[in-house]
């Protein structure tokens, strides 16, 4: 498996203003075959969708694209893919239609590790419904989640777990498949949030065991959407709230309004771009992809390696909070005595962009007692060794 990091590079206008970029984990730079996808749809011809002209059957063409490349990357059948607006809105949208089922004296279960993305749409639903919310854990000494107090929450009222698979902050990837099996023992649905996690690993949507799976395209490199993917029978079951003409056939009845076929034009260039980066004997675009994006996890995990090991050079100036044992290259760090969003100006005027908050990480910031603002440092594909250096030279300047 090797990059080349050159020619990888040079597909990002971005990159030639001179900018290492380790927000990542915010949303990645964009490549120019993402950009001509999306600015070819726009120019089209470009209709609504339909059978009969060039313009409508481009638009046509760019949902069919959209979804089956999607499917290609989750691992499930195109006809249970569906588009939205951002992660966020399809969590809070599903949130509702599951919310129809339940019932008082129901109960669901959210994690201390979730974006609050995956948290308070679930949190506000339950109220509206009635319904009790439990809580899984994180250990504050390794970060990794708390089994033992998720399955103190699980119970045969359980309808729904709410999960992520790696977390924006931390890098903690929990076990997903061990949290879904226990979940479907009791009959609960699990909902889980790949944002991050889709960005750094192919993803099979039914090894992790989700029923319901969201990401985020521009979390790894094209434009910004969200997709859900779930099976398309448990999609035949859920009923939402929508216009009389529009369509009913699934997956279309999650999707309202006009899409933006521009954009579905992007992600699915997004798809194909990742599989292109090195694809090895690989056929189907699944088996480039799995190739692919093998290698980007090597590259990643090599410069994670030479970040930490940087990290650890400063000693106690640096308190690094991203401890988990399997977990994404992405870190979560305080500074002794100093302020992270003075830190994260000193590296931007060093044309280094790193940056502080709490990332809406609401939840793990309160359960490990963190104080916001924190500093996130996350790789992606079109990182290098030399700008980890700069990264860590900059920050040992500002200390």
């Amino acid at each position: 498996m090797a990059i080349d990091l050159t020619a990888l590079r040079g597909h990002f206008p971005s990159l030639d203003h001179g900018f290492a970029f380790f927000d990542g984990p915010g949303g990645t730079q964009t490549p120019r075959p993402v950009a001509e996808a999306i600015a070819a749809t726009l120019t089209g011809p470009l209709s609504n969708r339909g059978t009969v002209s060039p313009s409508e059957l481009n638009a046509e063409r760019a949902v069919t694209e959209f979804r089956a490349a999607y499917a290609d990357l989750l691992h499930v059948p195109a006809s249970g893919i569906v588009h939205g607006r951002s992660a966020t809105q399809l969590t809070y949208d599903f949130s509702r239609h599951l919310a129809k089922g339940w019932t008082a004296g129901d109960e669901i279960i959210v994690s201390r590790l979730d974006h609050d993305s995956n948290v308070r749409p679930w949190i506000q639903a339950a109220e509206y419904a009635g319904v009790t919310v439990r809580r899984i854990e994180i250990d504050p000494v390794t970060t990794e989640l708390d089994l033992d107090s998720y399955e103190r929450a699980l119970s045969p009222r359980t309808r729904l777990v709410a999960v992520t698979a790696a977390s924006n902050v931390l890098g903690t990837k929990p076990p997903v498949r061990r949290i879904a099996d226990l979940a479907h023992e009791v009959g609960a649905l699990v909902y889980v949030d790949g944002v991050h996690y889709a960005a750094h690993h192919l993803v099979d949507v039914p090894a992790l065991g989700a029923d319901l799976f969201v990401c985020s395209p521009y979390k790894f490199l094209g434009p910004h959407c969200g997709v859900l993917a779930a099976a398309p029978e448990l999609l035949e079951t859920l009923r939402p709230d929508k216009l009389l003409p529009s369509p009913d056939t699934v997956p279309e009845r999650f999707e309202f309004g006009t899409l933006p076929y521009e954009i579905l034009a992007g992600a699915t260039a997004a798809v194909d771009f990742l599989a292109a980066i090195d694809p090895g004997a690989g056929i189907s675009r699944r088996e480039r992809l799995a190739h692919s994006l093998g290698s980007l996890h090597e590259h990643e995990r090599t410069l994670r390696t030479l970040l930490e090991e940087g990290l650890r050079a400063l000693g106690d100036a640096v308190t690094l909070h991203s401890k988990a044992q399997d977990r994404t290259p992405t870190l979560l760090m305080t500074l002794e005595g100093r302020d992270a969003r003075e830190a994260q100006i000193h590296l931007a005027a060093r044309d280094v962009v790193a940056p502080a908050g709490s990332f809406y990480a609401y939840e793990p910031f309160a359960a490990l007692k963190l104080e916001d603002p924190a500093l996130r440092v996350g790789l992606a594909p079109y990182n290098t060794a030399e700008e980890v250096d700069r990264f860590l030279d900059g920050l040992t300047a500002f200390l």
